[in-house]
């Protein structure tokens, strides 16, 4: 990395991450000895072949889970021993989580969709911080459209806009493009490039060569320990000195 980008203050920092799990009599060790720290502004591919550790990560890295030892820092704060319920309230600040499926409500508008994290959070003025999530992933036609009234590409940009409105530290994608066809797959890393480009983190957890192909990082994991960590070719983004919140300045009309 460049050294202005080594000067990026880290928004993950795993130090010597282990986890085991029981299954019956034997111990699986999931993750073993993990080290990784991931800065401010980086666009990093995790991927790895099924068993390699990913879905342990994933769900350590959006503090669904804990590591059985070792230290997972999010944002300078240690999260590696906290309860279910800390662990909610940091999920709910810090992280906005982008699924495979999506993981709509069916009944319920695209803008209630992306509103209700933000209901849960207790944050100011939800209505306008969902309106402009979805100005960003261009949807504002469609945010009065139920689910099945969108194509899977624009599912998808439901479920981008309800991870933006929380303003995250990062975005941690599993799979963005795992149930959409090519077109779609294109429009939705093409938004996920452009908001690295604004100044957004983001991990996205993958088995595609042409998903990693958009990051400028890939981390490799085999048996629960990284076997490669290495900058992919496409120019990374630099912070700006543009604040995140201030993307959000803008008004929008809600009809």
């Amino acid at each position: 990395m460049s050294q202005q980008q080594n000067l990026a203050p880290p928004v993950i920092e795993l130090i010597d991450l282990h986890k085991t799990y029981r299954v019956g009599t034997e111990l699986v060790h999931a993750l073993r000895g993990t080290t990784i720290t991931i800065r401010e502004n980086e666009y990093v591919a995790i991927m790895g072949p099924s068993g390699s550790g990913k879905s342990t990560m994933l769900n350590i890295l959006g503090c669904l889970d804990v590591p059985s030892s070792g230290q997972y820092r999010l944002s300078g704060e240690d999260v590696s021993k906290l309860s279910q319920s800390r662990l909610a309230r940091i999920r709910s600040r810090k992280i906005g989580f982008v699924f495979q499926s999506f993981e709509l409500l069916p009944r319920t508008t695209a803008l209630k969709n992306v509103e209700l994290p933000l209901v849960y959070s207790r944050t100011e003025h939800r209505r306008w911080h969902a309106v402009t999530a979805l100005e960003r992933v261009n949807l504002l036609d469609r945010m009065h459209h139920r689910p099945n009234q969108l194509s899977g590409g624009q599912k998808q940009r439901v479920a981008i806009a309800r991870a933006l409105a929380q303003q995250p530290d990062i975005i941690l994608a599993d799979e963005p493009t795992g149930n959409l066809d090519s077109q779609s797959g294109s429009e939705i890393m093409d938004i996920l490039d452009r908001l690295h480009d604004e100044g957004q983190t983001i991990i996205i957890v993958t088995h595609e060569d042409s998903i990693a192909a958009h990051c400028h990082r890939v981390i490799k994991l085999m048996d629960g320990q990284v076997v490669l960590d290495k900058l992919n070719g496409r120019p990374t983004s630099l912070p700006r000195p543009t604040n995140r919140a201030a993307l959000h300045e803008r008004e929008v009309v809600v009809s």
